[in-house]
């Protein structure tokens, strides 16, 4: 069974969550701003950077941190690029972690339209795609953003995420299309219906070869996305957290039948580079075992 195949079956079967550890330029210095690191901790971005991977690899190297618990890690490219322990990080996630790597591909969002956002463009993906697979990386994840329900903008947003994704299936990976809706949209409840009624018409469109993840906002009606989790095409329905703070992530996600968690900003809440390690390793077990139990439902 190849290392593939090994993932594969993880991601389909197995309880946990995937861990969105992929913060980028723009939102790295937020990130290390929450773990209490301010910015005159670098000069550069090179160096924002070393120390974003400092905390990610304090993080990935936790005891709490394994694959008994965690399906998947989401990367930033720059952190596929370096390594822990003398390992490339997606080596050491899987050979030693038993966690399966995710990459981060989109360059970001483009201006709002038709109250969406869609995803700049990535002149560079295909040489991206092979470098991520060169990399023993899994699969990948890419975010739009829709913030009013506006059908026009919510079909451009899905249309573009299966488009993309179509073209990393093709190149041997496992897509993750994350249509996010922006938690504070005034017509949140409206903006999922239009959603859901795209979702479904892009995954009818695939060949049955062809399979896909969905990164979705926490619907205000609970199973909202039950059509989508059951459908023949999709490895798995993971959610965002979206702003919500852990506890309202989680109780929002165990209310959502076999949608799993893939949190980023909840998941490392309260986390900071003063504590011990074993103040450290505390928490993030502790955060990982609420995060488990509300995607195990």
């Amino acid at each position: 069974m190849s290392n593939f195949d090994k993932q594969l079956e993880k991601i389909k079967t197995q309880n946990g969550f995937i861990a969105a550890l992929d913060q980028s330029g723009g939102s790295t210095p937020k990130a290390l701003g929450l773990y209490g690191v301010t910015e005159d901790a670098w000069s550069n971005d090179e160096e924002m950077f070393t120390v974003v991977h400092q905390m990610r690899t304090r993080i990935i190297t936790s005891p709490a941190f394994n694959g008994e618990r965690i399906l998947g890690a989401i990367l930033f490219e720059n952190t596929m690029d370096r390594e822990i322990k003398a390992r490339s990080t997606a080596d050491y996630l899987w050979s030693v972690k038993n966690v399966v790597p995710f990459l981060k591909v989109d360059k970001g969002l483009a201006d709002e339209q038709d109250g969406a956002q869609v995803m700049k463009p990535m002149p560079d993906l295909a040489a991206l795609l092979d470098k991520a697979k060169a990399n023993g990386i899994f699969g990948t994840k890419m975010r739009s953003v829709v913030k009013h329900a506006n059908t026009t903008g919510v079909d451009a947003v899905v249309r573009q995420q299966f488009d993309i994704g179509r073209q990393i299936v093709a190149a041997g990976l496992v897509p993750i299309l994350e249509p996010e809706i922006d938690i504070n949209a005034p017509d949140k409840a409206e903006a999922e219906e239009l959603l859901k009624v795209a979702l479904l018409d892009g995954l009818n469109q695939l060949d049955a070869d062809q399979h896909v993840m969905f990164k979705l906002t926490l619907p205000e009606q609970d199973n909202f996305y039950k059509e989508c989790i059951d459908h023949p095409n999709i490895l798995r329905v993971v959610a965002l957290s979206g702003g919500y703070n852990r506890d309202e992530a989680n109780s929002r996600l165990a209310r959502n039948n076999g949608m799993v968690a893939s949190f980023s900003r909840a998941l490392v809440e309260g986390l900071t580079a003063q504590h011990s390690d074993e103040e450290f390793n505390a928490m993030l077990d502790a955060s990982i075992e609420s995060i488990f139990q509300a995607s195990n439902t």
